[in-house]
Protein backbone atom coordinates (compact mmCIF):
# COMPACT_ATOMS: atom_id res chain seq x y z
CA UNK A 1 0.00 0.00 0.00
CA UNK A 2 2.94 2.26 0.47
CA UNK A 3 3.99 1.63 -2.73
CA UNK A 4 0.44 2.18 -3.96
CA UNK A 5 0.53 5.79 -1.84
CA UNK A 6 4.11 6.96 -3.58
CA UNK A 7 3.10 6.49 -7.06
CA UNK A 8 0.31 8.43 -7.31
CA UNK A 9 2.53 11.00 -5.45
CA UNK A 10 5.21 10.63 -8.02
CA UNK A 11 2.68 11.10 -10.76
CA UNK A 12 1.38 14.03 -9.59
CA UNK A 13 5.01 15.44 -8.50
CA UNK A 14 6.01 14.87 -12.08
CA UNK A 15 2.71 16.38 -13.27
CA UNK A 16 3.59 19.39 -11.01
CA UNK A 17 7.48 19.53 -12.65
CA UNK A 18 5.59 19.50 -16.34
CA UNK A 19 3.41 21.84 -15.24
CA UNK A 20 6.04 24.02 -13.74
CA UNK A 21 8.11 23.30 -17.48
CA UNK A 22 5.70 24.35 -19.39
CA UNK A 23 5.26 27.60 -17.04
CA UNK A 24 8.67 28.27 -17.23
CA UNK A 25 8.69 28.10 -21.62
CA UNK A 26 5.21 29.80 -21.49
CA UNK A 27 6.47 32.66 -19.30
CA UNK A 28 10.38 32.78 -21.00
CA UNK A 29 8.20 32.99 -24.31
CA UNK A 30 6.33 35.72 -22.65
CA UNK A 31 9.33 37.88 -21.56
CA UNK A 32 10.70 37.33 -24.98
CA UNK A 33 8.04 39.13 -26.40
CA UNK A 34 7.63 42.12 -23.64
CA UNK A 35 11.57 42.48 -24.20
CA UNK A 36 10.59 42.61 -28.13
CA UNK A 37 8.50 44.89 -27.74
CA UNK A 38 10.07 47.03 -25.61
CA UNK A 39 13.11 47.15 -27.77
CA UNK A 40 10.87 48.12 -31.02
CA UNK A 41 9.86 50.99 -28.99
CA UNK A 42 13.18 52.01 -28.00
CA UNK A 43 14.44 51.85 -31.71
CA UNK A 44 11.23 54.26 -32.59
CA UNK A 45 11.88 56.56 -29.80
CA UNK A 46 15.72 57.15 -30.82
CA UNK A 47 14.35 57.94 -34.53
CA UNK A 48 16.00 60.76 -35.84
CA UNK A 49 13.99 64.13 -35.22
CA UNK A 50 15.47 65.43 -38.52
CA UNK A 51 16.86 64.55 -42.20
CA UNK A 52 19.56 65.77 -43.69
CA UNK A 53 20.07 65.62 -47.46
CA UNK A 54 23.60 66.72 -48.82
CA UNK A 55 26.14 65.93 -51.31
CA UNK A 56 28.72 62.96 -51.56
CA UNK A 57 31.48 62.04 -54.59
CA UNK A 58 31.29 59.18 -56.39
CA UNK A 59 34.16 58.54 -58.76
CA UNK A 60 31.70 57.55 -61.57
CA UNK A 61 28.85 59.64 -61.22
CA UNK A 62 30.06 62.85 -59.98
CA UNK A 63 28.47 64.52 -56.97
CA UNK A 64 25.63 62.51 -55.92
CA UNK A 65 22.85 63.58 -53.09
CA UNK A 66 22.67 61.34 -50.02
CA UNK A 67 20.96 60.93 -46.88
CA UNK A 68 22.87 58.54 -45.35
CA UNK A 69 23.27 56.73 -48.38
CA UNK A 70 22.79 57.43 -52.15
CA UNK A 71 19.40 59.04 -53.27
CA UNK A 72 17.45 58.26 -56.44
CA UNK A 73 14.32 59.54 -58.75
CA UNK A 74 12.27 57.54 -60.49
CA UNK A 75 10.40 58.55 -63.64
CA UNK A 76 7.78 56.39 -63.34
CA UNK A 77 5.91 52.70 -65.17
CA UNK A 78 2.23 52.16 -65.49
CA UNK A 79 3.15 49.81 -62.53
CA UNK A 80 2.27 51.76 -59.17
CA UNK A 81 5.52 51.17 -56.43
CA UNK A 82 3.66 49.99 -54.04
CA UNK A 83 4.67 47.68 -50.83
CA UNK A 84 7.07 45.40 -52.64
CA UNK A 85 8.10 48.55 -54.24
CA UNK A 86 9.25 50.45 -51.35
CA UNK A 87 11.05 47.40 -49.49
CA UNK A 88 13.89 47.68 -52.33
CA UNK A 89 13.14 51.55 -52.94
CA UNK A 90 12.15 53.30 -49.46
CA UNK A 91 11.00 56.52 -49.54
CA UNK A 92 13.34 58.88 -47.92
CA UNK A 93 10.47 60.09 -45.17
CA UNK A 94 10.17 62.52 -42.38
CA UNK A 95 9.52 61.83 -38.73
CA UNK A 96 6.09 62.16 -37.51
CA UNK A 97 6.16 66.00 -36.50
CA UNK A 98 8.93 67.42 -38.94
CA UNK A 99 7.92 69.65 -41.47
CA UNK A 100 11.35 69.63 -43.50
CA UNK A 101 14.46 68.37 -44.26
CA UNK A 102 17.62 69.91 -43.70
CA UNK A 103 20.11 71.19 -46.34
CA UNK A 104 23.09 69.61 -45.74
CA UNK A 105 26.62 70.26 -47.73
CA UNK A 106 26.24 71.32 -51.39
CA UNK A 107 22.57 71.22 -51.20
CA UNK A 108 20.53 73.96 -51.74
CA UNK A 109 17.27 74.71 -48.95
CA UNK A 110 14.99 76.13 -51.79
CA UNK A 111 15.46 72.92 -53.67
CA UNK A 112 14.04 70.34 -50.80
CA UNK A 113 10.53 70.37 -50.32
CA UNK A 114 7.85 67.00 -49.57
CA UNK A 115 4.82 65.56 -50.82
CA UNK A 116 2.22 64.17 -48.68
CA UNK A 117 1.82 60.31 -49.15
CA UNK A 118 -0.67 58.04 -47.61
CA UNK A 119 -1.28 58.20 -43.93
CA UNK A 120 -0.39 61.49 -43.69
CA UNK A 121 3.79 60.80 -44.42
CA UNK A 122 5.63 63.51 -45.68
CA UNK A 123 7.94 62.59 -48.65
CA UNK A 124 11.18 64.37 -49.36
CA UNK A 125 11.99 66.06 -52.99
CA UNK A 126 14.24 67.45 -54.65
CA UNK A 127 13.49 69.97 -57.13
CA UNK A 128 9.70 68.24 -57.15
CA UNK A 129 11.03 64.67 -57.60
CA UNK A 130 10.29 62.16 -54.51
CA UNK A 131 13.55 60.62 -53.09
CA UNK A 132 13.87 56.86 -52.49
CA UNK A 133 17.11 54.67 -51.51
CA UNK A 134 18.32 51.70 -53.14
CA UNK A 135 18.33 48.57 -50.52
CA UNK A 136 20.83 47.42 -53.11
CA UNK A 137 23.75 50.27 -51.76
CA UNK A 138 25.23 48.90 -48.51
CA UNK A 139 27.62 51.60 -47.85
CA UNK A 140 27.93 55.54 -47.92
CA UNK A 141 28.86 56.49 -51.84
CA UNK A 142 27.34 53.19 -53.49
CA UNK A 143 25.43 54.18 -56.84
CA UNK A 144 24.16 50.44 -57.58
CA UNK A 145 20.27 51.45 -58.30
CA UNK A 146 20.36 53.12 -61.95
CA UNK A 147 18.09 50.93 -62.89
CA UNK A 148 15.35 50.39 -65.09
CA UNK A 149 12.56 47.74 -63.52
CA UNK A 150 8.81 47.23 -63.30
CA UNK A 151 8.33 50.35 -61.48
CA UNK A 152 10.32 52.78 -63.88
CA UNK A 153 13.46 53.98 -64.55
CA UNK A 154 15.41 54.91 -61.50
CA UNK A 155 18.75 57.22 -61.70
CA UNK A 156 20.59 58.68 -58.38
CA UNK A 157 20.51 62.69 -58.29
CA UNK A 158 23.61 63.91 -59.85
CA UNK A 159 23.87 67.70 -58.54
CA UNK A 160 27.89 67.48 -61.03
CA UNK A 161 28.86 65.29 -62.75
CA UNK A 162 32.25 63.33 -62.74
CA UNK A 163 34.54 64.59 -65.12
CA UNK A 164 35.40 60.86 -66.06
CA UNK A 165 31.53 60.50 -66.30
CA UNK A 166 31.00 60.54 -69.99
CA UNK A 167 29.10 63.31 -72.08
CA UNK A 168 30.22 67.03 -70.55
CA UNK A 169 27.70 68.94 -71.82
CA UNK A 170 26.35 71.27 -68.83
CA UNK A 171 22.79 71.09 -70.95
CA UNK A 172 22.48 67.21 -70.28
CA UNK A 173 19.69 65.99 -68.24
CA UNK A 174 21.35 62.52 -67.72
CA UNK A 175 24.58 61.52 -67.14
CA UNK A 176 26.29 59.07 -69.58
CA UNK A 177 25.92 56.23 -66.33
CA UNK A 178 22.19 56.71 -66.17
CA UNK A 179 22.34 59.57 -62.98
CA UNK A 180 19.93 62.42 -63.23
CA UNK A 181 21.75 65.83 -63.43
CA UNK A 182 19.58 68.72 -61.44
Amino acid sequence: MEKMKQRPVATTHRVTIGRLAVAAVALGGLSSSVLAVGTAGATTSRTAKTVVVATVKSTKFGTVLASGKTLYTVKPSKTACTATCLKVWPALTLPKGVKKATAGSGVSASKLGTVTRAGGVRQVTYNGKALYWFSGDTADGQVNGNVTDEWGKWSAVVTAKSKSGSGSSSTATTSGSGGTAF
